[in-house]
């Protein structure tokens, strides 16, 4: 295959989703969070499960104000839900924003390897044919492909059957 993906984004596109992607980083500079390793383990994100477990609790105290806590503050914990929802829709929007971005970039590394190679093999035929310049060039290239050496060790204890 060749060429199995070109570059769609005009100059103008990619212009404004560096500057929409800014825009977002500005936003939320210092209003994100970005806890350490240890505090991601203490804290943990909820599974599923209790994912539904809050969303019932929160659906009774809609429902059924009267057989919610007194001890929770419901004001803060409504906040919290909401900004909870929030932030998980926006992360799966930007999740799959950010899968398709790798997977193009992928696609476009896939390109330019197959045509780096393709440049390669003609080098080395160039240097070949004696050509001026290609012997530099295969030599500096050569560097990307390592030699190992298939050897095949015989167990000296058994005879082959």
């Amino acid at each position: 295959m060749r060429d199995i993906i070109q570059d769609l984004l005009t100059q103008d596109e990619k212009e404004k989703a560096v500057q929409l992607v800014t825009e977002l980083e500005t936003i939320f500079s210092s209003k994100l969070s970005a806890l350490t390793e240890k505090e991601r383990r203490d804290y943990k994100a909820i599974n599923e499960k209790n994912k539904l477990f809050v969303n019932k609790v929160w659906d009774y105290h809609q429902r059924s104000g009267s057989l919610s806590s007194p001890d929770v503050d419901w004001v803060e914990f409504e906040k919290d839900y909401k900004a909870r929802v929030f932030a998980e829709s926006l992360l799966g929007r930007i999740e799959s924003l950010a899968y398709r971005l790798e997977s193009t970039k992928i696609l476009h590394d896939y390109d330019n390897y197959q045509d780096a190679l393709n440049d390669y093999a003609y080098s080395q035929y160039s240097k070949g044919a004696g050509k001026a310049g290609f012997t530099e060039k295969v030599a500096e290239l050569k560097q990307f492909f390592a030699r190992t050496k298939n050897t095949t060790t015989i167990d000296s204890g058994s005879s082959p059957e």
